[in-house]
């Protein structure tokens, strides 16, 4: 059982919803993103999504958009990233890591040796955006070989055979993309996520995370009553653009601590 599908069965079995948290790794220096990892664990992320740094990143909106800018001014690579990975895991072994990004490094690098170096450093899993799982069955099947999870988005235009193929070829959690358009845009219809993750569990039996959208606390209440796990990015990204660099780590673990807080009162 892979470390994130360990972490979701510890979950589903204490009746807690899981915090999925992202930072883009590189910003806003290079040097904070194994800090900030930890600052995530610390204020209560269970699973953790290192955005992988690339020009053209389609689904993101401008707060990540921009970190990716700050991340690429300091050369920042998928080499790069797998070294913070390795450093993280010198002190934590359980808490699941998520590399998430697109093809093109990955393509550049060879898919085999992005998963030989992916399992080196202690990376659990992997979000491609533009890897649809009808075109990518044989790389899914190599992460999965390696003990890697490959995580597939749905949105809420996804057609019931892009799930059932989310449901043969994915494994770790499937993420539900609450909103038409990109990270960080606009507000969530509750309701309508309700009446969609449900439509998803009558063909995919793993955990489903929701997120784009969710800002605060209160949201991620109401998301929690119908997801396996919330996901934050794009706030805790803003979090960090509206402190001194050196107060980043402290902020981020308040920030999300104060979203656990929410979760767990429910």
């Amino acid at each position: 059982m892979s470390r994130i599908a360990q972490t979701f069965a510890a979950l589903k079995e204490k009746g807690n919803t899981g915090l999925v948290c992202f930072i883009t790794a590189g910003d806003p220096a290079p040097e904070l993103t194994v800090p900030l990892l930890h600052a995530l664990v610390a204020g209560g992320a269970d699973v953790l999504e290192l955005g992988v740094p690339f020009s053209d990143p389609m689904a993101e909106g401008p707060v990540i958009q921009r970190a990716c800018e700050r991340a690429l001014t300091f050369g920042v690579s998928m080499t790069d990233v797998f070294a913070q990975v390795a450093e993280f895991r010198k002190t934590n072994e359980h808490t699941p890591v998520v590399l998430m990004g697109y093809a093109n490094p990955i393509e550049r690098m060879g898919q085999s040796e992005f998963v030989r170096r992916a399992k080196a450093a202690g990376a659990d899993g992997a979000i491609v955006v533009d890897y649809p799982p009808e075109e990518c069955e044989a790389f899914a099947a190599e992460m999965k070989a390696n003990g890697l999870d490959m995580i597939f988005l749905l949105a809420p235009t996804s057609t019931t055979e892009r799930v059932k193929q989310v449901a043969r070829h994915g494994s770790g959690f499937s993420y539900y993309v609450s909103l038409k358009g990109v990270t960080g845009a606009g507000g969530i219809d509750t309701a309508d996520v309700a009446k969609r993750v449900a439509a998803i569990r009558e063909h995919v039996k793993l955990p489903i995370g929701v997120g784009f959208g969710i800002r605060d606390a209160a949201t991620a209440k109401s998301v929690a009553a119908v997801a396996d796990a919330v996901v934050i990015g794009s706030r805790i990204i803003q979090e960090l653009e509206n402190t001194p660099k050196e107060q980043g780590p402290a902020a981020v673990r308040a920030f999300v601590a104060g979203i656990r807080e929410a979760l767990d009162a429910r």
